[in-house]
C-alpha cells in the first residue's frame, strides 16, 4: 500500500524575475512523496498560470488520483488516467524516483539511458530597462551562455545594452511570445548582428503559422508552442528547435517520448524548465544529455535551494545524487 503526501512549497527568489507575461518574487512549487515498502519516490511541479493552471487546481488533481496511486498505479496507467501539465509531473517523477529507489537501480539505467554528465546551462537575465539589464549582464559576465527575456518595444536596444555588459557570453533571447510577425525577420536580423545563437518562441503559440517561409538567420526555437508528441508534426518547418519541459510534457515519460520524435522529425532539442528547486531539474538532467541547449538554471534564481540539492559548478550542473532523485 502507497501513501501519497503533497506539499505546496514557497521558495523566495534572489531577485525578481520577470519576462514579458509579468513579474515573481517567490517561486511556488508542489512537492510530490510517494511512499512505498519504506522507500520514498519524490516529484516537483510548477503549476503555471499561461497554461490555466493554479496552485489550488494542481494539488487538486494531485489528490484525485491517490485512490489509484495506493492501489499501483503505474506510470503507463498514468498517461491514460491524466492530461499532461504540472500535475502529472510531479506524479510521474515520483514514481520514477520510487521505482529507482526499491530497484536500486538509478533511473537513468531505468529508462535505458547512458549515464548522465555534467551539462552547461544557460544563466536568464530578467526583462527589465536596458540599463539594469546592462547590469545584470556585467554581473554575469563569466558565465558561458546568458538567456535573455525579451518583451517587445526596444528589444535591441536591451540587446545592444546586454552586449556592452557580457561582450563575450553566447546569447539565447527568449521573446515570451511578445513580437508580431513583421518584427520577426528585422529583430533577428539585428540580433544576429550582436552574435545571438537561438531565439525562443517569438510569437503567441497561436499565430505560429506566420513563422512559415520566414527566414531567420538565427535559429527558432518552439516553447509555449510545444507541449506534447501530438504536436511535434506541426512545428516542422515553422521551428528548428523544440524546448522541451517537464511541466509542459507533463513528466518524464512523456518528455522522453517527445525528445525521440522531436529528432525523429528533424528539430533539434532545447531543454528548459521553470523557477524551481534542484528536484524539479533532477529528471531533466536525463533529457539534457541529448540537447543542444540546456537551460536548467532554476536553482541559481533561488535565494535558497532544497537540501539535498544539485551540484553547480558555476554554469556546469552534475547530474543527481541518488539521494535527491532517481
Amino acid at each position: 500500500m502507497r501513501t501519497v503526501y503533497i506539499e505546496a512549497e514557497s521558495w523566495p527568489l534572489r531577485e525578481a524575475f520577470v519576462i514579458s507575461r509579468g513579474a515573481k518574487t517567490e517561486a511556488r512549487t508542489i512537492a510530490v512523496t510517494i511512499e512505498e515498502g519504506g522507500f520514498a519516490g519524490h516529484g516537483e511541479c510548477v503549476p503555471y498560470l499561461r497554461y490555466g493552471e493554479s496552485e489550488k487546481e494542481v494539488v487538486a488533481a494531485i489528490r484525485a488520483q491517490e485512490p489509484a496511486l495506493r492501489d499501483g498505479l503505474s506510470r503507463e496507467d498514468l498517461q491514460r488516467n491524466m492530461p499532461r501539465g504540472a500535475a502529472r509531473n510531479a506524479i510521474d517523477c515520483a514514481l520514477w524516483d520510487l521505482q529507482a529507489k526499491k530497484t536500486g537501480q538509478r533511473a537513468w539505467k531505468l529508462a535505458g539511458l547512458p549515464q548522465p554528465l555534467p551539462r552547461r546551462t544557460a544563466y536568464t537575465i530578467s526583462l527589465d530597462e536596458p540599463d539594469a539589464m546592462r547590469e545584470a549582464a556585467r554581473r554575469a559576465s563569466d558565465r558561458p551562455l546568458l538567456k535573455i527575456k525579451m518583451g517587445g518595444g526596444n528589444d535591441i536596444d536591451r540587446l545592444r545594452a546586454v552586449r556592452e555588459g557580457a561582450p563575450s557570453p553566447a546569447l539565447i533571447v527568449d521573446a515570451n511570445e511578445a513580437w508580431t510577425p513583421d518584427e520577426v525577420r528585422p529583430l533577428a536580423s539585428e540580433l544576429a548582428k550582436l552574435g545571438v545563437s537561438l531565439i525562443e518562441q517569438p510569437l503567441p503559440a497561436k499565430d505560429d503559422e506566420a513563422l512559415r517561409g520566414i527566414e531567420s538567420p538565427i535559429p527558432l526555437c518552439a516553447d509555449e508552442s510545444a507541449h506534447g508528441i501530438e504536436g511535434m508534426r506541426r512545428l516542422v518547418g515553422l521551428y528548428d528547435y523544440v524546448n522541451v519541459k517537464l511541466d509542459k510534457t507533463g513528466g518524464l515519460t512523456e518528455a522522453l517520448a517527445v525528445l525521440r520524435c522531436a529528432e525523429r522529425r528533424g528539430l533539434r532539442v532545447m531543454v528548459g524548465c521553470m523557477v524551481a528547486t534542484s528536484l524539479a531539474m533532477a529528471p531533466a538532467m536525463l533529457l539534457a544529455q541529448r540537447a543542444e541547449f540546456v537551460d536548467l538554471d532554476g536553482p541559481l534564481l533561488l535565494a535558497r535551494d532544497r537540501s539535498p540539492a544539485l551540484r553547480y559548478d558555476g554554469s556546469e550542473v552534475h547530474p543527481p545524487e541518488s539521494e535527491l532523485w532517481g
